[in-house]
């Protein structure tokens, strides 16, 4: 039997469709009011806050890195300049979103090394803010500048930009004391104020360069700019020129310094010349140096290697950092307590047989000259530098009252005002030998350290200043290396107390003894002086490298190079009325009278005669005197 056939039921139809639409009605209502509702928080709830971070998007703040300082001479001599230079910067939101396939291609093109290539990859993961360009290379040469230009399609976000670099005119001649800056490395850009140091490739590693940082460096700049969404410079919106960093003029003669560098020649050592009545520091040259330029770009690996692995240590700074025995330099320091205190006048004889002993001792301490000087007095005895006299003095002044004379002339400790890599060096004592070596102090330290051996250590720098208050008979000025800065004159916070002597003649009696040094006939280096047009107050010293035993004799033959003494010489000219003082080290030397003795000279010559050999009218007067004078 056939079904029926089912019949449309029209009204249900148009009901069932009419939910399905009211349905679909509200979906999109509810939609809509999502919509709009959103659209109220952004444009009016966080209106402020949307239209802050659309500014972001398409303004940014670009820094200006401030001109550096230049550094001068005392004459006007640039000693350190800044000069124009094209740098390759990277902006990473340009970079197309693959930065590193960027800068594989740049080390192709350029044909740099895998060292290079990780190099980049730290300089981009230094903090920046967003579109802020990233320095990777300083000083790009015609070459390169032509081989990112022709595959600048192959490297988007990379840019040549002109900026000012360091240069260092006369380069290795002021190396330790200028110093030189340096690309800035992630320790160091830690610590720096990342507001200032916005832009700024480089900052002082050494010297004045790294002690000055903050003047130097000036504030930054700034520039507002409009950019589109592919990261381009539309229009600049605002400016504020950076401030430059201050000048600095330095204490240093550049004529004096590379006079200073001839007298020494191509041995190790040292030589600091100061003016003793303000603690300028005239010239300072550590031996061998460096050309300080290799640093400013940034210095390659087998470059750095070359110069830190040398055995002659071209880096190291021996005016500051090194420490050496002073030997007999410091004689007349010593000579200095035992008149303050009473031990000895000048007069005071001792019988020098060619050694001394102590009683109930056996130990003989020699003197240099093994046949003795008979009776030697204070004066003889500093000008024919003789052991036996003070080793005699320093057994009668003991370690305690020693050891606090030298420290007021500054031996063992820091004393310049600017120069942070200065060392502190060693004036022992019973309570230091106890503490680090847990012994007990022995008389025989005590007559050693008379003689300036033993434990005893100081810089080239602090035999200067020591022999600097010789001249000044005790009024401190520590040796400094700025005379203006932004042109104010900086100001000692804490300035060392004067020596002040029981009877202020002594000054004068250990003058005459130096003196004799040089222009007595029997004086230990009378040649030093030989046909000088004025009078100098001068004191050898050679301090030995290696120990000698107990009877035995030195030997250069059977020493090795660097075993062999060095070679010391302090003095101060006119001796009458001092204007500079100069010491000079010179490492395995041997002879500080026959050796460093002419070093001194030749500087001295350089400072106080013109340039036809005449003594300058200002350094001229003050009758010369010989012989023994009265006490």
């Amino acid at each position: 039997m056939p079904q029926p056939i089912p019949l449309k039921d029209h009204e249900k139809e148009k009901h069932l469709v009419n939910r399905r639409l009211l349905a679909c009605a509200a979906m999109v209502f509810s939609l809509c009011a999502v919509l709009v509702g959103r659209l109220y928080v952004l444009q009016v709830l966080q209106h402020a806050q949307q239209t802050a971070v659309s500014e972001n998007n398409r303004v940014h703040v670009l820094p200006i890195a401030p001109e550096r300082g230049l550094i001068y001479d005392r004459n006007g001599v640039v000693l350190a300049d800044n000069k124009p230079s094209f740098d390759l910067t990277m902006t990473r939101e340009r970079a197309g979103g693959d930065s590193a396939k960027v800068l594989d291609t740049l080390t192709q093109v350029l044909g740099l090394t895998e060292d290079d290539r990780k190099q980049f990859d730290k300089d981009l993961r230094r903090g920046r803010k967003p579109f802020e360009p990233v320095t990777l290379m300083v000083g790009l040469s015609e070459e390169q500048i032509a081989l990112v230009a022709v595959n600048q399609f192959r490297l988007p976000g990379l840019d040549v930009e002109p900026q000012f670099i360091r240069e260092y005119p006369l380069a290795e001649h002021f190396a330790h004391s200028v110093g030189y800056v340096g690309r800035i490395n992630e320790k160091e850009a830690k610590t720096l104020d990342s507001t200032e140091y916005r832009g700024t490739q480089s900052i002082g590693k050494t010297g004045i360069e790294r002690f000055y940082e903050s003047q130097l460096h000036g504030h930054v700049g700034y520039e507002e700019v409009e950019t589109n969404a592919q990261g381009r410079v539309m229009r600049v919106l605002n400016h504020k020129d950076p401030t430059p960093g201050q000048d600095i003029v330095l204490t240093l003669d550049a004529h004096l310094q590379v006079a200073a560098e001839k007298a020494l020649g191509d041995r190790r050592g040292s030589v600091v010349v100061l003016d003793p009545a303000n603690g300028d520091v005239l010239a300072m040259v550590s031996n061998p140096s460096f050309d300080p330029n290799l640093f400013v770009k940034g210095i390659s690996f087998k470059q750095y290697a070359a110069l830190r692995d040398s055995i002659d240590r071209p880096l190291f700074n021996r005016v500051l950092r090194g420490l050496y025995a002073p030997g007999s330099t410091v004689k007349p320091e010593v000579a200095i307590a035992g008149l303050d205190s009473g031990v000895i006048t000048p007069g005071s004889r001792v019988f020098d047989p060619g050694y001394y002993e102590l009683p109930n001792y056996h130990h003989k301490y020699r003197n240099w000259n093994r046949s003795g000087d008979g009776w030697v007095d204070m004066y003889t005895a500093i000008m024919r530098s003789n052991d036996t006299y003070f080793y005699d003095l320093a057994h009668k002044l003991g370690i305690d009252r020693l050891h606090d004379y030298m420290a007021e002339f500054g031996l063992g400790q820091k004393v310049s005002l600017d120069m942070f890599e200065e060392a502190s060096g060693l004036m022992p004592s019973p309570e230091w030998k106890r503490a680090t070596r847990r012994q007990a102090w022995f008389p025989g330290e005590t007559l050693i350290l008379g003689i300036g051996q033993g434990y005893m250590q100081v810089t080239p720098l602090q035999l200067a200043q020591a022999t600097s208050l010789l001249a000044s008979k005790g009024v401190w000025h520590r040796p400094h290396l700025a005379m203006t800065v932004g042109g104010d004159t900086p100001i000692d916070p804490h300035p060392m107390p004067d020596i002040v002597l029981h009877d202020k003649h002594a000054w004068d009696q250990v003058n005459q003894g130096m003196q004799m040094v040089m222009h007595d006939p029997r004086g230990i280096a009378r040649a030093a002086a030989a046909g000088a047009q004025y009078r100098i107050a001068g004191k050898s010293g050679t301090a030995q490298v290696v120990a000698i035993k107990q009877g035995e004799r030195y030997n250069r033959n059977k020493t090795l190079e660097r075993h062999r003494d060095n070679a010391l010489f302090v003095g101060f000219a006119p001796a009458e009325h001092p204007s500079v003082v100069v010491a000079v080290m010179i490492e395995n030397g041997e002879a500080g009278g026959r050796v460093a003795g002419p070093v001194v000279r030749e500087v001295m010559d350089a400072y106080l005669l013109d340039e036809q050999g005449h003594l300058k009218p200002e350094y001229a007067g003050g009758a010369p005197t010989r012989g023994v004078p009265h006490t």
